[in-house]
């Protein structure tokens, strides 16, 4: 470790008032960063559908190819940071995130989809760096107990960005006309449709070339902001008396368990966000109309988010809260199922079930909050690798959907839902004896 990162390196406990403050501010930037580049995917996938022909299957592709990364990067983005420190690493990571920007550029000239999939996986993996290095930090700036606190503010950053993400990509992009174009694309000779889609996909261009210059811009602005280095290296003296026999990350059973519950946690979460489209589609509601919805659900996490604030920890404890969460996940599943009926709310004329949809972004609000500060609980200096671990775990946006994409093509996209109901299940066990467990052998 250099003598510059030495020096810049401070303790939690050194940290004042005001420089916690600046902290989590530019965290909470960070957090809004990430929310608008993955959240664009909920539009990005009906898009890609109709621009490259793809089935439903092959569309999900779009959150494989951005959220695996996050398995393949992780860890090695855990030894970055170590190497390098946590603000070199972060701009290391926009500048990835750049690259798979400017890569939608040829992608968008030539309209292959696998290109514009190595464009996701290189923002993804930008985006895997980033992740490893501002969770343990919202984590550990301020009290365990108020943790989901800091990181429900930090969730009202993340869904405020993906609010904004599809409305701004369609307002872009989009034109008033497209409907139209999209109902005549099936009857269109194949010479005049190729020259139709390519014309869409290359609206992509100019603001995604916008999108890569920014994030140079913004690797550069983190590197030389007032954020400190977090030294996770040295632990106090109760965490490192109990880890003294610990050699592995392995051992922290609390902490696996944790990251499989995040896996499945943020499967179910981008499939409630990337597939409402899909299912109002399914119920005649055309792009134009559609392309809001992602935004009610994601408004309804941010209502979560504000309970969180406001309850947590003085009214309920945040490990309550996630079971709340938990189980309204599940509740929320079986109405989708076994709920119809056609209602107007909102302007929109649509089954009920599909309000449903957007109810499961408030149980999705405080589930990530509640189940970050239970796996780090007491790993001392195995944090940044436990980070890095249940930032793995993130792998599950990329592979959950595509087993609702395939139970959508098998079936329909209404039945498909059951995916969602075995995950919550497993969540609600993490949160209520899951994140207790310290050890594999129960039995001693």
């Amino acid at each position: 470790m250099s003598n510059d990162r030495n020096n810049q390196s401070v303790t939690v406990s050194s940290l004042t008032k005001r420089d916690t403050i600046i902290s989590i501010i530019i965290i909470g930037f960070l957090f809004f960063i990430f929310g608008f580049v993955s959240w664009v995917n909920a539009i990005l996938i009906p898009y890609f559908k109709i621009a490259c022909e793809l089935s439903n299957f092959r569309s999900y592709l779009v959150t494989f190819a951005f959220y695996i990364s996050y398995f393949v990067m992780s860890v090695p983005s855990s030894y970055l940071l170590k190497a390098v420190g946590f603000k070199k690493g972060m701009m290391i990571g926009f500048w990835v995130m750049a690259i798979g920007a400017f890569i939608f550029v040829p992608a968008a000239m030539n309209r292959t989809y696998e290109i514009f999939l190595i464009g996701l996986f290189s923002l993804g993996t930008g985006l895997a760096i980033l992740q490893t290095a501002a969770n343990p930090y919202i984590t550990i700036l301020g009290p365990k107990e108020s943790a989901a606190q800091r990181i429900s503010i930090m969730g009202i950053f993340n869904k405020g960005a993906g609010i904004l993400a599809p409305i701004i990509f369609a307002a872009v992009v989009l034109r008033v006309t497209d409907s139209e174009l999209f109902n005549q694309l099936p009857t269109m000779a194949e010479i005049e449709k190729n020259a139709a889609l390519d014309e869409l996909i290359q609206r992509v261009i100019t603001p995604y070339s916008i999108v890569g210059t920014v994030l140079i811009a913004l690797g550069f602005m983190v590197r030389f902001s007032p954020l400190p280095e977090i030294d996770t290296e040295h632990e106090s003296v109760d965490v490192a008396v109990a880890n003294s026999g610990k050699t592995s990350i392995l051992q922290f059973p609390h902490l696996i368990l944790g990251a499989v519950a995040i896996f499945i946690h943020v499967g179910t979460q981008v499939i409630a966000i990337d597939t409402i489209i899909g299912y109002a589609n399914y119920m005649n509601i055309d792009l134009m109309e559609a392309k809001i919805f992602p935004s009610y659900t994601l408004t309804a996490t941010i209502c979560g988010y504000i309970s969180g604030i406001l309850l947590i920890p003085k009214f309920i404890s945040q490990v309550n809260m996630l079971r709340v969460c938990t189980l309204l996940g599940t509740l929320f599943t079986l109405l989708i199922i076994y709920t119809h009926g056609t209602v107007t709310f909102l302007g929109h004329t649509a089954d009920i079930s599909i309000w449903f949809v957007v109810l499961l972004g408030l149980a999705n609000s405080l589930v990530w909050a509640g189940i970050w500060p239970l796996a780090l609980d007491g790993l001392g200096r195995f944090t940044k690798l436990g980070a890095s671990i249940m930032i793995m775990g993130l792998c599950g946006n990329a592979i959950l959907p595509l087993f609702y994409g395939y139970f959508a093509d098998l079936y329909d996209v209404h039945l498909a839902y059951w995916v969602l109901f075995p995950c919550y299940m497993y969540l609600v066990f993490y949160a209520i004896y899951g994140h207790r467990i310290r050890r594999w052998n129960l039995s001693k």
